[in-house]
């Protein structure tokens, strides 16, 4: 089954409709001012469209009144409440730039965040105020900071509720910035990574409804926050564009956490990641999710291993479309299909995509099965990298995004995950994807997480090394290190297999479940 990797004419035909004039927050609400579904269900309950659209609204007249202008910046360290989407379109609806970040960011980040980003304002939750603070004391620039206690509480909520909602007219256009996200800096410090008003209006099209199929009648759970990019389109962009409901989880998203929800509200659309769909099977409340009418799943931020894949649709009936996508091109850009799932893969190009694999010269490589560096074609691509002219150049080159990930693309056209550039390793002469020994590791019982890194032997010869967390009741034996060596040698190529394993409690992760594995090695 060979599948096409063009960008389909009928996207390119469908770009051609965004009109100059173009706001992306007019574009999700506009034409649900009289809409009473549910938009948005937060543990405080739940708003509709209508009720959506006039906060947006009052949100762009209060930020307006406190003095930000089009094109300043302002810094949103706020949870996943009905005041996220508020302020976030609230901001776009203004012309002004929002900036939403992970809370639970070290002091050091923030303070560098917003040197580089050089923002106007912060509204920033009350329990990281005091961080945001001292981050933000040797700033010349911030004017104010703004606390989130709720949308009735005192601070930012009770300044949207007093604005008027003032209908202020569209004044940005499709290719202007709409807003920045700083990325999850799995491979050092983050980047200010500038989106345009059509990129979100693409990943809609072309992900939304193009793959998923979201439909007005679907309850959508992102358990990935809305401050990153999967969790922005899978919790906001997604389900506003269908007229869907989102569910909101300002906790952490542990499996109980997450369990609760998912049995509480039942959502018919679960977004993920593939360490939290691990865990979820790892619960002894794991058999609770059969019942609680998923229609369809997604997963990103690091590749699905096939095991958990399989064994989450078993117990739940709902599929998972795994895929890739990037913080420089919003969303998903690789994707399984329904109904056109091979578990192991990130599937094939999201309609609108062109996927390449490119060798150490930047030659296309057209032979099947050869591991190349992943370059992609979309219409999602970010402007550039903010203040970082050298980084932009290497990763945004004409019409082609330069990934940094190591793929390979069977003789269908599907594409497999071998690894991070600087992740893969050479062992007796032959490439060894981290992936491929991570996914056989966790293949076997005793094993909940893996991670795989090159290490030098004592004659300065690279070989894998594994870092693994062991599932509960098993126990972390050199016994187990034993059995694991050999499960890893009958799986694979015998030169793959790692020659040391070390147990440990978790893996170092970014805030989007990414495993960084350049911390463990230097460990």
């Amino acid at each position: 089954m060979k599948v096409e990797e063009r960008p389909s004419a009928a996207v390119e035909d469908w770009l051609a409709t965004i009109p100059k004039a173009f706001n992306i927050a007019d574009y999700l609400l506009a034409d649900r001012v009289e809409d009473t579904n549910a938009a948005v269900t937060d543990t405080n309950g739940s708003y509709s469209y209508r009720e959506l659209n006039e906060l947006v609204l009052r949100a762009a007249t209060a930020l307006r009144e406190m003095g930000l202008e089009p094109e300043d910046r302002i810094l949103l360290v706020i949870g996943d409440t009905i005041l996220f989407p508020v302020l976030f379109l609230g901001a776009i609806r203004a012309g002004i730039v929002p900036i939403p970040l992970n809370p639970l960011l070290a002091v050091e980040d923030f303070r560098y965040i917003i040197e580089d980003s050089r923002v106007k304002a912060i509204v920033t939750s009350g329990s990281e105020a005091e961080k945001i603070e001292q981050a933000a004391s040797t700033s010349t620039r911030v004017k104010w900071i703004e606390h989130d206690n709720g949308l009735h509480g005192p601070g930012i909520g009770n300044r949207i509720l007093a604005a008027a909602p003032y209908d202020l007219p569209i004044a940005t256009v499709s290719d202007e910035v709409a807003f920045w996200l700083y990325s999850s800096g799995s491979t050092g410090r983050p980047k200010g990574v500038r989106h345009l008003h059509r990129n979100v209006a693409v990943t809609i099209e072309c992900f939304s409804q193009r793959v998923l199929g979201l439909r007005s009648s679907d309850v959508v759970f992102s358990a990935a926050k809305l401050f990153f990019a999967y969790g922005l389109g899978n919790g906001l962009t997604f389900p506003f564009a269908a007229g869907a409901r989102a569910v909101y989880l300002d906790a952490r998203p542990t499996p109980d956490s997450v369990i609760d929800l998912l049995t509480s509200t039942y959502p018919t659309v679960f977004c993920g990641v593939p360490t939290l769909f691990a865990s979820l099977l790892a619960s002894p409340r794991a058999p609770e999710l059969a019942d609680v009418g998923l229609r369809i799943c997604t997963s990103a931020g690091e590749a699905l291993p096939p095991e958990i894949g399989r064994r989450f649709e078993e117990l739940t009936g709902a599929p998972i479309i795994d895929g890739l996508g990037s913080t420089e091109l919003l969303h998903i850009f690789l994707a399984n299909r329904p109904g056109q799932i091979r578990y192991g893969s990130s599937g094939i190009p999201v309609p609108g995509y062109e996927a390449r694999l490119v060798d150490e010269d930047g030659l296309t490589i057209e032979k099947a099965d050869t591991i190349g560096e992943l370059v992609v074609r979309g219409y999602s691509a970010a402007e550039g990298y903010w203040n970082q002219r050298d980084r932009s150049l290497a990763t945004f080159r004409g019409h082609w995004t330069h990934t940094g990930d190591k793929y390979l693309r069977d003789s269908d056209g599907f594409y497999y995950y071998a690894g991070r550039s600087d992740d893969m390793m050479k062992v007796s002469g032959n490439w060894v994807s981290p992936f491929e020994v991570e996914s056989a590791l966790i293949s076997h019982p005793a094993v909940l997480e893996a991670a795989v890194v090159p290490w030098s032997d004592v004659d300065a010869l690279v070989k894998p090394k594994a870092y693994v967390v062991v599932r509960p009741g098993f126990e972390p034996t050199a016994e187990l290190i034993r059995d694991l060596q050999v499960f890893v040698k009958g799986h694979l190529a015998p030169w793959k297999y790692p020659r040391w394993i070390e147990f440990v409690d978790e893996l170092p992760k970014t805030a989007t479940g990414k495993i960084q594995r350049f911390k463990l090695r230097g460990a």
